[in-house]
């Protein structure tokens, strides 16, 4: 099948995680003989982002981790039409210009033989309603949400024909253990600012923690504010700044823990879903402590594949115990490793696309049982 994929940027994981689940799902097609391309704007955020603070040297980093995956920047001359009139599958991303999201349907209603897909992981249905509402979705085939609580929002609003739950997931291929790293630090926690949508969770959850147990450690991620570096440092941690997701896999191998602080509006507003960085965590088998957000969907084991802690003071007794119970270290990360590798892994999510396409009247994708509309 020929799929094209419109994206914030494939290139960039500067404050882009997306970028993540995107390259695996389209190293997952490729790997199964499928032709895949991504398209991003020439100026998108997070490529200029990365250029201005890393140099071109970041661009040909990604060439080098992921010579398979085939970017293609557009500008306001592009012929958009042109380059998906061979398409299976064209899956156009949330953060894609509300203009173009209404060329490409057009495209579509105006003879497309390609089944159109809308690809939401943002909040913004709920915190920012309006500016998915004014999103011309009406000739799309589906709209692809990571959540469960994402796609009931959808349905109650009347957003898109139908709407189907496709959780993020691990790229195993490059998320994996490496037992042969020793781990030489405490702790490691990989996560942008946000925004100011857990400045005061990164403080109870990680910075108090940290400080009163007296670990070493880093962190890494951008956009952090001089006071925010500040704390870090006076809590013994090492802020290291942005760092290439293919490198993220030898830094877990390096620590002992690290932790997940979901953002506020995905704890308070979208349960059930949790950041990538989980999935890739527990995929390279390092004990996880997390801070509260509320599984609804039943997508891991709490307590055996990650421990929860309910406020910074559980946060610090969990760290404590996980740093020296060996068994328990074990354990978890054992059991974390078998979720993801039985449930949530890129392969995983390609094969429920494919289900979804053919739910959706696609001929070329997958046959059999019919996708549900709902979480898998």
């Amino acid at each position: 099948m020929n799929f094209v994929f419109y994206t914030h940027s494939i290139v960039s994981d500067w404050n882009h995680g997306n970028a993540h689940f995107q390259r695996g799902i389209i190293r997952e097609l490729i790997a199964r003989g499928n032709h895949a391309l991504a398209l991003e704007p020439a100026d998108g955020w997070s490529r200029s982002n990365l250029l201005s603070e890393q140099g071109p040297f970041a661009v040909e980093r990604f060439r080098k981790d992921f010579p398979e995956l085939i970017p293609v920047t557009y500008n306001a001359f592009f012929d958009h039409e042109a380059w998906i009139a061979d398409a299976d599958a064209v899956i156009v991303h949330e953060w894609t210009d509300p203009d173009l999201v209404a060329r490409i349907g057009r495209a579509k209603l105006n003879g497309g033989k390609f089944t159109l897909l809308f690809h939401d992981t943002h909040h913004r249905a709920v915190s920012a309603t309006h500016s998915i509402a004014a999103l011309s979705l009406q000739h799309y085939d589906g709209v692809l949400v990571f959540g469960e609580a994402l796609r009931e929002s959808y349905l109650r609003a009347g957003w898109g024909r139908r709407a189907f739950t496709w959780h993020e997931a691990a790229d195993e291929r490059l998320f994996k253990p490496f037992p042969e790293i020793d781990r030489v630090s405490d702790l490691v926690w990989i996560g942008n600012w946000g925004d100011d949508e857990r400045s005061a969770e990164i403080q109870e959850f990680l910075i108090e923690p940290t400080r009163n147990l007296g670990l070493s450690g880093s962190v890494h991620g951008v956009r952090y504010p001089a006071q925010a570096r500040k704390a870090l440092a006076d809590a013994g941690l090492s802020y290291e700044g942005w760092i290439a997701n293919a490198d993220v896999p030898k830094s877990f191998a390096r620590h002992r823990v690290t932790m997940h602080i979901p953002r506020r509006p995905y704890r308070d507003h979208l349960p059930g879903i949790p950041t990538i960085r989980m999935f890739e965590a527990l995929a390279c088998g390092i004990p996880l402590v997390s801070a509260p957000w509320s599984d609804v969907e039943g997508l891991f084991r709490p307590g055996k594949d990650f421990l929860f802690a309910r406020d910074g003071a559980e946060m610090q007794r969990h760290l404590r115990d996980v740093l020296h119970e060996a068994g328990l270290a074990r354990a978890l990360a054992a059991s974390g490793l078998e979720t993801i590798l039985a449930r949530h892994t890129c392969r995983h999510r390609v094969s429920q696309l494919l289900e979804i396409l053919a739910a959706c009247g696609n001929r070329n994708a997958l046959e059999g049982k019919p996708a549900r509309e709902a979480a898998a």
